[in-house]
Protein backbone atom coordinates (compact mmCIF):
# COMPACT_ATOMS: atom_id res chain seq x y z
CA UNK A 1 0.00 0.00 0.00
CA UNK A 2 3.06 2.68 0.17
CA UNK A 3 3.07 2.94 -3.16
CA UNK A 4 -0.50 3.72 -3.55
CA UNK A 5 0.58 7.54 -1.64
CA UNK A 6 3.41 8.10 -4.54
CA UNK A 7 1.28 7.92 -7.18
CA UNK A 8 -1.38 10.21 -6.22
CA UNK A 9 1.76 12.81 -5.20
CA UNK A 10 3.02 12.61 -8.41
CA UNK A 11 0.02 13.64 -9.45
CA UNK A 12 -0.88 16.44 -7.71
CA UNK A 13 2.75 18.11 -8.37
CA UNK A 14 1.50 17.38 -12.54
CA UNK A 15 -0.80 20.02 -11.98
CA UNK A 16 0.91 23.37 -12.69
CA UNK A 17 -1.47 26.65 -12.52
CA UNK A 18 -0.14 29.98 -13.52
CA UNK A 19 -2.71 32.83 -12.90
CA UNK A 20 -2.81 34.90 -15.80
CA UNK A 21 -5.16 37.78 -14.67
CA UNK A 22 -7.56 39.09 -11.56
CA UNK A 23 -10.50 40.58 -11.35
CA UNK A 24 -10.04 41.74 -7.74
CA UNK A 25 -13.07 44.78 -8.73
CA UNK A 26 -15.34 41.74 -8.35
CA UNK A 27 -14.73 41.23 -4.89
CA UNK A 28 -15.65 45.03 -4.28
CA UNK A 29 -18.25 45.49 -5.60
CA UNK A 30 -19.92 41.53 -5.52
CA UNK A 31 -20.89 39.23 -2.95
CA UNK A 32 -19.40 35.84 -4.13
CA UNK A 33 -21.27 32.96 -3.15
CA UNK A 34 -20.21 30.18 -5.15
CA UNK A 35 -17.10 29.52 -7.72
CA UNK A 36 -16.86 27.58 -10.81
CA UNK A 37 -13.98 26.64 -13.17
CA UNK A 38 -14.75 26.36 -17.01
CA UNK A 39 -12.89 26.24 -19.83
CA UNK A 40 -12.71 28.75 -22.71
CA UNK A 41 -13.24 28.19 -25.88
CA UNK A 42 -10.24 30.35 -27.82
CA UNK A 43 -8.60 31.12 -30.74
CA UNK A 44 -5.56 30.69 -32.40
CA UNK A 45 -3.55 34.22 -31.21
CA UNK A 46 -5.90 34.61 -28.24
CA UNK A 47 -4.35 31.66 -26.59
CA UNK A 48 -0.64 33.26 -27.32
CA UNK A 49 -1.83 36.34 -25.70
CA UNK A 50 -3.03 34.81 -22.69
CA UNK A 51 0.30 32.95 -22.29
CA UNK A 52 1.53 36.16 -22.14
CA UNK A 53 -0.80 37.47 -19.53
CA UNK A 54 -2.44 40.37 -21.60
CA UNK A 55 -6.02 39.50 -20.49
CA UNK A 56 -8.49 42.20 -18.72
CA UNK A 57 -11.12 40.81 -17.17
CA UNK A 58 -12.30 43.87 -15.35
CA UNK A 59 -15.57 44.32 -17.22
CA UNK A 60 -16.37 40.75 -18.53
CA UNK A 61 -19.68 39.07 -17.17
CA UNK A 62 -20.92 35.86 -18.19
CA UNK A 63 -24.96 35.68 -20.01
CA UNK A 64 -26.11 32.48 -21.01
CA UNK A 65 -28.10 32.07 -23.62
CA UNK A 66 -29.64 29.55 -25.84
CA UNK A 67 -27.95 26.16 -23.37
CA UNK A 68 -24.69 28.13 -23.63
CA UNK A 69 -22.77 30.23 -21.64
CA UNK A 70 -20.86 33.15 -22.97
CA UNK A 71 -18.09 35.11 -21.54
CA UNK A 72 -19.01 39.16 -22.50
CA UNK A 73 -16.61 41.97 -22.57
CA UNK A 74 -13.19 40.22 -21.88
CA UNK A 75 -10.31 41.92 -23.68
CA UNK A 76 -8.01 39.76 -24.67
CA UNK A 77 -4.84 42.15 -26.30
CA UNK A 78 -3.83 41.14 -29.74
CA UNK A 79 -0.76 38.98 -30.52
CA UNK A 80 1.84 41.25 -31.30
CA UNK A 81 4.08 38.47 -33.24
CA UNK A 82 0.99 37.97 -35.73
CA UNK A 83 0.26 38.99 -39.27
CA UNK A 84 -2.64 41.81 -39.19
CA UNK A 85 -4.36 38.97 -41.41
CA UNK A 86 -4.13 36.46 -38.13
CA UNK A 87 -5.82 38.87 -35.31
CA UNK A 88 -8.76 38.46 -33.45
CA UNK A 89 -11.53 40.72 -32.25
CA UNK A 90 -10.13 41.70 -28.57
CA UNK A 91 -13.20 42.06 -27.44
CA UNK A 92 -15.83 39.44 -28.54
CA UNK A 93 -18.15 36.76 -27.00
CA UNK A 94 -16.51 33.83 -26.71
CA UNK A 95 -18.10 30.27 -25.48
CA UNK A 96 -17.37 29.13 -21.65
CA UNK A 97 -16.91 25.05 -21.51
CA UNK A 98 -19.20 24.16 -19.04
CA UNK A 99 -21.54 20.68 -17.85
CA UNK A 100 -24.71 20.98 -19.28
CA UNK A 101 -26.06 20.37 -15.92
CA UNK A 102 -23.98 23.42 -13.95
CA UNK A 103 -25.45 25.58 -17.27
CA UNK A 104 -29.19 24.55 -16.22
CA UNK A 105 -28.07 25.30 -12.24
CA UNK A 106 -26.73 28.99 -13.46
CA UNK A 107 -29.47 29.93 -15.41
CA UNK A 108 -31.96 29.17 -12.92
CA UNK A 109 -30.40 31.06 -10.30
CA UNK A 110 -29.40 34.29 -11.81
CA UNK A 111 -33.11 34.52 -13.43
CA UNK A 112 -35.00 33.68 -10.38
CA UNK A 113 -32.92 34.74 -7.64
CA UNK A 114 -31.16 38.09 -8.78
CA UNK A 115 -27.80 36.94 -9.22
CA UNK A 116 -25.02 37.71 -11.88
CA UNK A 117 -22.27 35.51 -12.95
CA UNK A 118 -18.66 37.47 -13.14
CA UNK A 119 -15.49 36.02 -14.61
CA UNK A 120 -12.88 36.59 -11.00
CA UNK A 121 -9.58 35.06 -12.45
CA UNK A 122 -8.04 33.36 -15.26
CA UNK A 123 -4.87 30.87 -15.11
CA UNK A 124 -3.39 27.96 -17.44
CA UNK A 125 -3.88 24.37 -16.24
CA UNK A 126 -1.94 22.07 -17.79
CA UNK A 127 -1.54 23.95 -20.54
CA UNK A 128 -5.26 25.20 -21.09
CA UNK A 129 -6.40 28.23 -20.49
CA UNK A 130 -9.66 28.40 -17.42
CA UNK A 131 -11.75 30.60 -15.70
CA UNK A 132 -13.09 30.93 -12.54
CA UNK A 133 -16.54 32.76 -12.64
CA UNK A 134 -18.40 33.28 -9.76
CA UNK A 135 -22.32 33.56 -8.69
CA UNK A 136 -22.59 36.93 -6.75
CA UNK A 137 -24.66 38.89 -5.75
CA UNK A 138 -24.30 43.12 -6.11
CA UNK A 139 -23.34 44.78 -3.31
CA UNK A 140 -25.36 47.98 -1.74
CA UNK A 141 -23.06 51.38 -1.22
CA UNK A 142 -23.47 51.09 2.64
CA UNK A 143 -22.07 47.51 2.17
CA UNK A 144 -18.81 49.00 0.56
CA UNK A 145 -18.48 50.87 3.21
CA UNK A 146 -18.95 48.64 5.78
CA UNK A 147 -15.89 46.37 3.37
CA UNK A 148 -13.56 49.08 3.78
CA UNK A 149 -14.41 50.51 7.73
CA UNK A 150 -13.25 46.84 8.02
CA UNK A 151 -10.24 46.85 6.36
CA UNK A 152 -9.10 50.08 7.71
CA UNK A 153 -10.05 47.92 10.73
CA UNK A 154 -7.89 44.90 10.34
CA UNK A 155 -5.24 47.13 9.16
CA UNK A 156 -5.05 49.33 12.65
CA UNK A 157 -5.18 46.08 14.41
CA UNK A 158 -1.79 44.79 12.44
CA UNK A 159 0.21 48.01 13.10
CA UNK A 160 -0.77 48.07 16.26
CA UNK A 161 0.30 43.89 17.23
CA UNK A 162 3.60 45.33 14.98
CA UNK A 163 4.52 48.27 17.39
CA UNK A 164 3.70 46.57 20.13
CA UNK A 165 5.85 43.50 19.72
Amino acid sequence: MAGSGGATKAKEEDVRVKEVAGNRKAYHDFFVEEKYEAGIELQGTEIKSVRDGRVTLKDGYVRIEHGEAWLWNIHISAYTHAGKFFQHDPIRKRRLLLHKSEIIRLAMKTQAQGYTLIPLRMYLKKGRAKIEIGLARGKKLYDKRDALAERDANLEIQRAIRERY
